[in-house]
């Protein structure tokens, strides 16, 4: 695969830069719980968060309150909900193994323009990558909730940050469909999914599939 050919490289966070899938099913739960849902209402907003794989949690809380716990979706309900899982993801992703081979594969494609697309908060991954010291690597921005995907790269290609050809980077359903509806290639990374059923999905589909970033990393 020759990634030197994308004038646009696109990446989802969680899952591809960051090994924070699990983490943040984690931080769903306690959420949950801190909120007084009991282990098996937590547990259903887990199984929710695993099948919208890459959609904003905005989504997810509100289907948690309405759904799961059978009452309205106040504002000040999901205010809440949203800042307590704020907080233990922050805690959790500060310390996540970052992909091996990053700067490697920035050096190797310095004339493409990089940005991060999530389904995670825009201002929390902001913080996080400047913490982790990867900021400097996405030149093209860094973006998220609340706005979705399909919004996101909708915007980005209409502005010319994100060039043609470009490739998105994903490791969700959600991922691919959006990246695809958007007229972007795509390759799947599978070693942090969190979706049960990937192999079939991208077998289904003709997805490239590899299990890492450092895997793209052209040869010398």
């Amino acid at each position: 695969m020759n990634i030197a050919r994308y004038q646009s490289l696109v990446f989802d966070c969680d899952g591809v830069i960051l090994n924070s899938n699990f983490l943040k099913i984690e931080a769903y739960f306690a959420t949950a719980k801190n909120f007084g849902a009991n282990d098996q209402q937590a547990q259903a907003l887990v199984d929710y968060h695993i099948k919208l794989g890459g959609i904003s949690r905005f989504v997810k809380f509100e289907y948690f309150l309405t759904d799961i716990l059978q009452r309205p979706a106040s504002r000040k309900d999901v205010d809440f909900l949203l800042a307590d899982f704020g907080r233990e993801v922050r805690k959790r992703l500060s310390t996540c193994e970052i992909a091996p081979g990053l700067p490697a594969l920035r050096e190797q494609t310095s004339s493409s323009n990089w940005l991060v697309i999530s389904g995670g908060d825009q201002e929390e991954l902001r913080a996080i990558f400047a913490e982790r010291g990867i900021l400097d690597l996405f030149d093209g921005g860094i973006f998220g909730s609340p706005d979705n995907k399909d919004q996101i790269l909708a915007r980005e290609l209409a502005t010319g940050n994100i060039r043609q050809p470009a490739l998105f980077m994903g490791d969700s359903r959600y991922d691919h469909e959006s990246s695809t509806r958007a007229g972007l290639d795509f390759v799947f990374m599978h070693a942090w999914t969190d979706f049960p059923e990937w192999e079939s999905y991208t077998q289904q589909h003709g997805i490239r599939v590899v299990a890492q970033l450092e895997q793209l990393i052209p040869a010398a």
